[in-house]
C-alpha cells in the first residue's frame, strides 16, 4: 500500500512537472516601419534646356513666277540689304510675253489713230448733211471700242513688264541669309522657298521643352539666357510664346524667350541655355523609399490606425532622391516610407519612426 501510494504521487509529481514547463503560443510579431506625414508644398518644376539665338521675323523668299535658275548672288551667312538681288530665273519666255505685248499696244494705237481719223472726218461732214447720223454714231462708237482696246494692250504690256522684273529675286529687308532650298540650274516654281531670311531687329532665344513643363500658362518671370560657351555672357529675357501644338517628330513644345539687346558675343545662331519653369502648384515630396506598386501603377503604403493599405498616386516629377506626388494623397496622410518591402493589405504594423518632412 506505502508502495502504490509512492508511485501515484511520483506520477502526480511529474504531471505537475510537466504542466509547468509548457510555455504560452506567442503573439506574431508586427511589422516595424518608418512613416512620414504628408506636407503640400509649392512645387514649379525647373529644367535647365539648350537652345539657340532665332530672328523674331523670319521670312522664306520665293520667286513669284516659274523658271529656270540661271544665276545665283548670294549663299548661306551672307548679309543682305533691301532691294539687292538675290537670284535672277531665265527671262527668256517672259521676254516672249512682254513684246508680244508691245506688238498688240502698237496695232491698237494704230487702230485708235486710224478710228479717230474717222471719227473727224464725221463730225466735219455732219452739220453740212453730207453724213448721216448713224454713221457718225458708228465711227464714234468705233473710236470708244479702240480706244478701250488700247487701254487693255497697255494694261496688259504694264503686266508682262512686271512678270518680266520678277524674274530677279530681290530681298525685300535688311538680314542675313540662313537657309538655301534651290540652285543654279534648277527649274523652281512660283512660290518655292528659295532662301530663308532673318531680318534684323529683335531676337529670341527658342527651346523645345517637354509638354508636361507647360500645361499652365507660363508665368511672365525673368529668364536668364546664357552663352553655352561662355556662362559669363548672360542676357534677361521674358516667355513670348508657347506653341499650342506638340511636335509630333520631338514630342515637344516650342518655347520662345523674347530678348533684350544682345551682348556682342551672343549673336544670331549662338547656342544658349536657360531655365524654364512652370507655375507653381501644390504637391507633396516623399523619398525614393515610399514608392512601389499596385500592379502598373505608383502607388505607396498609406497608415490607417495601425493597419496599411495600398493607395495609387500620380507621380509629377522625378527627382534626386525623392518623388513629387500631384495626387493620390492629401495632407496629414501618413505614408510608409521605409520597411515597405514585405507588406500586404490591412496587415498591422508598428511605427518605430516618424520621419521628419
Amino acid at each position: 500500500m506505502t508502495r502504490a501510494w509512492g508511485r501515484g504521487v511520483a506520477w502526480a509529481f511529474l504531471a505537475l512537472l510537466y504542466g509547468c514547463g509548457e510555455k504560452p503560443a506567442l503573439q506574431p510579431e508586427r511589422p516595424r516601419v518608418m512613416v512620414q506625414t504628408v506636407q503640400s508644398v509649392p512645387f514649379a518644376p525647373k529644367v535647365e534646356v539648350t537652345g539657340d539665338i532665332q530672328a523674331r521675323v523670319q521670312t522664306q523668299l520665293s520667286f513669284r513666277v516659274s523658271g529656270k535658275i540661271i544665276q545665283r548672288m548670294v549663299d548661306v551667312g551672307d548679309r543682305v540689304s533691301p532691294r539687292q538681288v538675290l537670284a535672277r530665273l531665265d527671262p527668256k519666255d517672259l521676254q516672249t510675253s512682254v513684246d508680244s505685248a508691245t506688238a498688240a499696244v502698237a496695232a491698237e494705237q494704230a487702230r485708235v489713230t486710224q478710228a479717230s481719223l474717222a471719227f473727224e472726218r464725221q463730225a466735219k461732214l455732219l452739220p453740212k448733211g453730207y453724213t448721216s447720223r448713224s454713221e457718225y454714231d458708228s465711227a464714234q462708237a468705233a473710236l470708244k471700242s479702240s480706244q478701250s482696246a488700247l487701254a487693255a494692250a497697255r494694261a496688259e504690256l504694264a503686266n508682262a513688264r512686271e512678270q518680266l522684273s520678277y524674274t530677279d529675286l530681290i530681298a525685300d529687308a535688311p538680314g542675313v541669309i540662313t537657309a538655301r532650298q534651290a540652285e543654279v540650274g534648277q527649274v523652281v516654281q512660283a512660290t518655292q522657298p528659295m532662301f530663308s531670311l532673318a531680318r534684323d531687329g529683335e531676337r529670341d532665344a527658342v527651346f523645345n521643352v517637354y509638354e508636361s513643363l507647360f500645361l499652365s500658362p507660363a508665368g511672365d518671370a525673368p529668364i536668364t539666357v546664357r552663352l553655352l560657351e561662355d556662362p559669363s555672357v548672360t542676357v534677361e529675357g521674358r516667355v513670348r510664346e508657347v506653341t499650342p501644338t506638340v511636335s509630333a517628330q520631338t514630342g515637344t513644345l516650342q518655347v520662345k524667350v523674347a530678348l533684350a539687346a544682345l551682348p556682342p558675343r551672343m549673336r544670331l545662331g549662338s547656342v544658349v541655355s536657360g531655365a524654364l519653369a512652370a507655375p507653381a502648384q501644390p504637391a507633396m515630396e516623399l523619398p525614393w523609399s515610399a514608392l512601389t506598386k499596385d500592379l502598373h501603377d505608383p502607388a505607396v503604403w498609406r497608415l490607417d490606425g495601425d493597419k496599411v493599405t495600398l493607395h495609387k498616386v500620380t507621380v509629377g516629377r522625378y527627382l534626386t532622391g525623392k518623388v513629387v506626388i500631384t495626387e493620390g494623397l492629401a495632407p496629414g496622410d501618413r505614408v510608409v516610407v521605409a520597411g515597405g518591402q514585405l507588406l500586404h493589405p490591412d496587415m498591422q504594423v508598428e511605427v518605430a519612426q516618424e520621419a521628419k518632412p
